[in-house]
């Protein structure tokens, strides 16, 4: 299992990490903050993190995933 955290104070809700994850974690609030709604469909390939220009982006995998 992944976790995906934001860091809000850091983001500038440009929408990079919606618009490259191919798989849609992503929801949009009303602000534009991204929101990982969907973080059971993640793959882990971070590509939200790698294309974060604010390096708001945090993926963490479990352990399991790992190996």
């Amino acid at each position: 299992m992944s976790m995906i955290s934001i860091r809000k104070d850091w983001c500038k809700r440009c929408g990079i990490c919606i618009e490259f994850c191919p798989v849609k974690v992503f929801a949009q609030e009303a602000d534009g903050t991204p929101v990982p709604q969907n973080q059971d469909k993640c793959t882990v390939c971070r590509l939200c993190e790698l294309r974060c220009p604010d390096f708001a982006i945090k993926v963490e995998v479990t352990e399991d995933e790992s190996k």
